[in-house]
């Protein structure tokens, strides 16, 4: 009886065949199933591309230091002294205390809550009305060109001049929007608002001025990721017969959605610490206030250098909680 030698053959690499040897398999490891870990070059070429990329890198990490990590380190620093401006005496730190004084006023509660609802309500409608004139603008038409240049004016003014502009047109006696809702029924005749001077509407004219301003560059980041689609997915959906409203949710929406948190990010960083607009409307009345606002009446106008540092460190924590949750969105979506 001849032995049999198969199972030996196998375990030893060699195939049953007779045919050239096979290499044993390693089982996978962790470290094997790893994708994009860095790995140091092993080639002098490698070595010194590397070199050259960080001496690329280091100038500009040299201006981010200068002009962002050093007056971050300052205003934490001075967050937790009791410094005034234009002060002779020497300043001490007196730890949690702006902090608990910032956290304990109603007035920053207010600025917080006013600047939550102007966020949420601006980013909602941007986004909404972005992605409305985005598909506009992508479509095929005759004077498109023209139509995307035109759409910008709103978002090139300065948020200055277009603050004043729309003040006058909130204006309860020579107001544009007063008389036109009164040409279409929705106001009485003689029925003149004070949109901006109202305690009750004041915050929704910043947000409609918001939204009027910004649409325009909302619409322009979601046109770009509705470049980047190939048109052969329509093709094909409009083969399998799909609607024009399941092409927008199955295949519109999944493929744009990196470009739209893209533009959520930085329209909720922008919206939150916003001042200029509101500022130059309505100055540091309480029921516009928000924390920037805030903070700077508490620097500037009351002096309180080390008060005004909490709340511009508060305002940090919030955009960085805003961020990262974003961040994590985006990975997920990668993913």
């Amino acid at each position: 009886m001849e032995p049999d030698i198969t199972a030996d053959t196998t375990a030893a690499g060699v195939r049953p065949g007779g045919s050239a040897p096979v290499a044993p398999q390693r089982p996978a490891t962790a470290d094997s199933l790893k994708v994009g870990r860095w790995q140091a070059p092993k080639t002098a070429v490698g070595r010194e591309q590397e070199r050259l990329g960080w001496l690329l890198v280091v100038p500009s990490v040299l201006v981010v230091c200068l002009v962002a990590i050093y007056p971050l380190f300052q205003t934490i620093r001075l967050s937790f002294t009791n410094e005034r401006l234009a002060s002779t005496r020497e300043a001490r730190n007196v730890g949690f205390d702006n902090y608990q004084r910032m956290l304990s006023d109603d007035l920053f509660w207010q600025s917080l809550r006013n600047t939550a609802i102007f966020t949420v309500s601006s980013v909602t409608l941007e986004a909404v009305l972005g992605m409305i004139v985005a598909l506009a603008i992508h479509s095929n038409f005759r004077g498109r060109g023209l139509v995307r240049t035109s759409m910008l004016v709103p978002w090139a003014i300065p948020t200055v001049v277009s603050s004043v502009l729309w003040g006058w047109m909130f204006h309860d006696r020579f107001g544009f929007i007063n008389s036109l809702f009164q040409k279409l029924g929705i106001l009485a005749d003689g029925d003149n608002r004070a949109w901006v001077e109202s305690t009750g509407t004041a915050l929704a004219a910043v947000v409609a001025i918001d939204v009027w301003k910004t649409t325009p560059f909302m619409a322009l980041l979601l046109l770009a990721g509705l470049q980047i689609i190939p048109s052969d997915v329509y093709e094909a959906a409009y083969v399998d017969g799909a609607s024009k409203w399941q092409q927008f949710w199955q295949i519109t929406l999944p493929l744009v959605r990196p470009a739209l948190l893209v533009a959520l990010i930085f329209r909720t960083m922008d919206s939150f610490r916003v001042f200029d607009l509101i500022y130059v409307l309505k100055g540091a009345a309480t029921e516009t206030m928000t924390i920037a606002i805030y903070t700077q009446q508490t620097l500037i106008q009351n002096q309180r250098l080390g008060l005004g540092s909490a709340g511009a460190v508060l305002i940090f924590i919030c955009i960085a909680m805003m961020v990262a949750g974003y961040s994590r969105l985006i990975q997920v979506e990668e993913n």
